[in-house]
């Protein structure tokens, strides 16, 4: 029989567990299947005797249901034989309960589960006061919902303001039964409304072998975020000697965060990192960071070594947009000697640079300034201080014509005094016909450039006794281009497969005006590269400065091959610029054209999948006069998983300029990259580059990980060259290692305030050369 009582009465509080805004280095997640395949833990789950409906979960009442009952009017009821209890979300199973209407007590006992939508428990037996809003569970084991969190305790209570408190207790992420480490403490507090844990005598045991006691810490129990000591880094390294970095996280708020980082190394000192994050009503963002060695050992004088960063960005509604980003430091070898958290090793420009834009449908109006710090450059780049811009779009203004409107005013100041300053204006308006349909595409485009500029260079030429630049100039050139592309495709069979091939030959008529422009200076323009589609481009240099004339056709073919599932199983490009005149402007205010060849190089692209799971990337860019490569570029993949990988890669570019020696220089490289499992979740990450030309290795990384559902430890070695500037600290870098190696050791336990996870990806990124896939077809 059934047998249902409604009662008015709360039998134990409920656990809320809300979610953050954000993110940060304390979260712990669930893994997922791909981590590992045994990580998933499951939460026991008694069987239901009913389904509650919206009305029920609502009203309050505990619903009573069990196959035998004895009651007593106003006073006590006895339930036996799959006894279940509903109150709101919650439920407890049990095999016999007993209700005291009088003392507003319950107990059962019996397979006791308790379940809510966050945690489940079971338990020998369960007391609680319902008046009072008090239970206490003993024999208890717990599962906390979607966060790999389970344990076990003597007693638990749940308190009346909805915390829970275990006695002799124990904590893990490991799935039951493998259990590689495991948290047991005499007492456990859990706060259900900040959502963290408070633990008292702990002892940590890896292996069921005690490492560490920890008399008091607290942990989240959410993604929530919880001030506290994140896991400690250790490495050893040929420069920087023995190195020990503790994290301690400080949650100010929900939309703030610090994390300070003392990172001591034995040859050099302590070398202290702080971040600061903030966010403010979810619409602007941001981080401030600052790092600080007071004295470098390692270096004469034992010198400070500094660097202070700022970056922002967001919105105050949907037209204002704002950016900023800055970053300096103390030296030129600041990121090649010490681990940076805002730089890599090799990055050698830190750009400042502030923006403010205000958007429309149809135009929009941007305030920027900029400046650029070069490491290891004595010329200084030039600062836009500021630079104003507007643009305007209206489309299908007569009859399918487009038209738009670029305009900006630039001021450009120089650091160096021997360096000329300048402001310049410049429209560029333009009109576009486009004609587009499936067999092709036609577009007409006439743009006019009109730039002034207002120069002072007295200084400069007084200084190098050269011809100044003219204080005032006027430049007004043309532009046509014509563009038209048709595309062709067959069924095909190729090696027994069916596939549908694409030709899509493109061409382009480009005529530029020409003027003398060797009295402007050069504030923002540089050569850009001809690759297959810059050949395309209606611009020889960047920035505004220098204006090539052109009167030039360019021809382009581009094939592809689809299979029968429609995916691009290759990709193939090549073209080249025919010159009908030669341009007479270039970078270096010469108008000499002897010797120019009538065309450019030939630029040729592939993608392709070539065979199962081998994939084929590379580029070319070929002297037709010279019958000489300007670039080669090739990656040869086998990816026969997402986590299997074996590469090979070689890449050669001649005349190559050292902007630190301003010397031209050949680069010749080929390399290697392996990721590979070794067995379960055993992984081995390795890469070596070797210079062709000087005959030495440049880079080398060797790496083993192991991660499981709840822990994860990485050992790996690293070698590679060091980019040594001239600074303040060292007067030539001969004075420097060429080279570093060192050996580096991560471990994560997770679920204790650590990040959660280590991945091959980032393996396959830690270093000079980053992974980069070959294959870029339309899948």
């Amino acid at each position: 029989m059934k047998i249902r009582y409604f009662l008015a009465l709360s039998l134990s509080p409920q656990l809320g567990f809300a979610q953050d805004i954000t993110t940060s280095n304390t979260q712990t997640s669930a893994p997922t299947q791909a981590a590992a395949g045994q990580c998933v833990i499951v939460t026991p789950v008694a069987p239901r005797r009913n389904v509650l409906t919206n009305a029920d979960i609502e009203s309050g009442d505990i619903n009573v249901e069990a196959d035998h009952a004895e009651a007593k009017m106003g006073k006590e009821a006895h339930f036996s034989g799959g006894v279940t209890f509903s109150h709101g979300e919650r439920q407890i199973y049990a095999e016999e309960a007993t209700l005291n209407r009088e003392t507003q007590q319950l107990s059962a006992k019996g397979n006791l589960t308790l379940e809510d939508p966050r945690l489940t428990i079971t338990a020998d037996s369960i007391d609680a006061e319902i008046e009072a809003n008090n239970a206490v569970m003993k024999g208890a084991e717990y599962w906390i919902k979607g966060q790999q969190v389970h344990g076990a305790a003597r007693e638990l209570e749940i308190t009346p303001n909805n915390d829970l408190i275990l006695s002799n207790s124990s904590f893990t992420t490991c799935p039951p039964g493998q259990e590689s480490w495991k948290l047991q403490a005499g007492r456990i507090k859990i706060n259900s409304e900040e959502e963290w844990g408070e633990i008292w005598n702990a002892k940590l045991k890896i292996a069921d072998v005690p490492v560490l006691y920890i008399p008091y810490m607290s942990i989240p129990i959410s993604d929530k975020r919880k001030s506290g000591l994140l896991f400690p880094k250790f490495s050893t390294s040929t420069i920087n000697g023995v190195e020990v970095a503790t994290p301690i996280y400080w949650n100010i708020n929900p939309q703030y965060d610090l994390t300070y980082t003392p990172h001591y190394m034995s040859n050099r000192g302590l070398f202290n990192k702080l971040e600061f994050r903030y966010l403010l009503d979810n619409e602007q963002s941001g981080q401030l960071n600052v790092e600080y060695l007071p004295t470098d050992d390692s270096l004469n004088g034992s010198p400070n070594r500094y660097l202070y960063h700022w970056d922002h960005q967001g919105k105050v509604d949907d037209n204002w947009r704002f950016m900023a980003n800055f970053t300096d430091v103390s030296d030129n070898n600041y990121f090649t000697d010490l681990d940076s958290d805002i730089r890599k090793s090799h990055d050698n420009q830190l750009i400042r640079v502030g923006e403010v834009n205000y958007l429309e449908k149809n135009w929009d109006l941007g305030l920027k300034v900029q400046d650029i710090k070069v490491l290891g450059i004595s010329d200084k780049p030039y600062q836009v201080m500021p630079q104003l811009r507007w643009n305007y779009r209206a489309l299908n203004v007569f009859k399918n014509i487009n038209f738009s409107m670029y305009s900006e005013v630039s001021n450009f100041e120089n650091k160096d005094n021997a360096q000329s300053s300048a402001t310049r204006l410049h429209l560029e308006p333009s009109v576009i016909l486009p004609i587009y349909g499936p067999a092709g595409s036609f577009t007409t485009e006439l743009k006019l450039y009109q730039t002034n500029y207002w120069q002072d260079d007295s200084r400069v030429a007084e200084a190098a006794q050269l011809s100044p630049l003219d204080d005032s100039v006027s430049r007004t050139i043309p532009s046509v281009r014509i563009h038209g592309q048709i595309n062709f495709e067959k069924q095909l069979q190729l090696f027994n497969q069916s596939y549908r091939q694409t030709l899509e030959p493109q061409a382009q008529y480009l005529y530029v005006g020409h003027q003398d422009q060797s009295k402007i200076g050069l504030y923002d323009s540089a050569l850009l590269q001809e690759d297959y589609y810059g050949l395309f481009r209606d611009r020889r240099f960047s920035g505004l400065d220098r204006i090539a004339d052109a009167n030039q056709f360019t021809v382009g073919l581009t094939t592809r091959l689809f299979d029968e599932h429609n995916k691009e199983q290759m990709k193939f490009s090549f073209g080249q610029i025919f010159y009908l005149r030669d341009s007479r402007v270039n970078l270096n205010n010469s108008e000499n054209i002897v010797n120019r060849p009538s065309s450019s190089v030939l630029a040729a692209e592939l993608d392709a999948h070539i065979y199962n799971d081998w994939y084929l990337g590379s580029e070319i860019q070929y002297d037709t006069k010279n019958r000489e490569s300007k670039k080669t570029e090739f990656t040869l993949d086998f990816r026969p998983e997402n986590n299997k990988l074996f590469q090979l890669s070689y890449r050669f570019v001649p005349d190559l300029l050292n902007t630190n020696t301003n010397n031209q220089v050949d680069i010749a490289q080929a390399g290697t990259r392996v990721a590979w499992p070794i067995k379960d979740n055993l992984y081995y990450v390795g890469n070596w580059y070797y210079d062709l030309k000087q005959k030495r290795s440049v880079e080398a990384y060797t790496g083993f990980q192991y991660e499981s559902c709840c822990w994860a430890v990485r050992l790996s070695y690293r070698y590679r060259i060091k980019a040594n500037y001239d600074d303040n600290f060292t007067p030539t870098p001969d004075e420097r290692e060429q080279f570093e190696s060192g050996v580096y050791l991560n471990f994560v336990i997770k679920g204790l305030g650590s990040a959660g996870s280590l991945g091959v990806t980032d393996m396959l990124n830690d270093g000079i050369f980053n992974y980069r896939k070959p294959l870029y077809l339309r899948n």
